[in-house]
């Protein structure tokens, strides 16, 4: 389930809060809209780093067993962005994607310029591609084709939302 948390979290705003029950539900409901659309798709390419846990969850449920990364940096710590996403290396091999069935995974489509800059790459790539995320902010310049759940909340998923350990142990 997620849960909205009707308290500021560590004296910020409202958000809400993924917790790892509800993302492997919202995983299997993204899985099973995309099998009733019809769609199936040869490769799952997540974006890294917010679409890795997703992307992989959803190949799972979906019998998909080849999986890729694109590294796009976008965010660089909440609500702070570059001004343009930037594709970052290892590069993925989208020469591989041609004719190929492509679903492109992310947790959430906020600004929609990360995935509006994949899914872009990736059809010049000449892949059929559709996309799917968790979550859909209302202002996305970019809509995936399949999504969870919209909101305008900021959103603490289950791995990421305490930051990392460097940072924890720094405290």
């Amino acid at each position: 389930m997620t849960e909205v948390l009707d308290q500021p979290t560590q004296g910020g705003p409202v958000r809400e809060s993924l917790t790892w029950d509800a993302f492997g539900g919202a995983t299997r409901d993204i899985a099973r809209t995309i099998v009733a659309d019809g769609f199936a798709p040869e490769v799952v390419v997540a974006i890294a780093r917010g679409g890795l846990l997703p992307g992989g969850a959803i190949a799972y449920a979906l019998g998909a067993k080849n999986c890729g990364a694109l590294n796009v940096e976008f965010y660089t710590g909440v609500g702070e962005v570059l001004d343009a996403p930037e594709i970052l290396p290892p590069a993925l091999d989208i020469t591989f994607l041609e004719g190929r069935r492509v679903l492109l995974v992310d947790d959430v489509a906020d600004s929609g310029r990360t995935l509006a800059l994949a899914v872009a790459l990736l059809r010049d790539a000449g892949a059929d591609v559709r996309s799917a995320t968790i979550y859909t902010k209302p202002g996305s310049v970019a809509m995936p084709d399949y999504s969870w759940r919209e909101t305008a909340l900021w959103i603490d998923f289950p791995w990421s939302f305490r930051g990392s350990v460097i940072e924890e142990d720094a405290a």
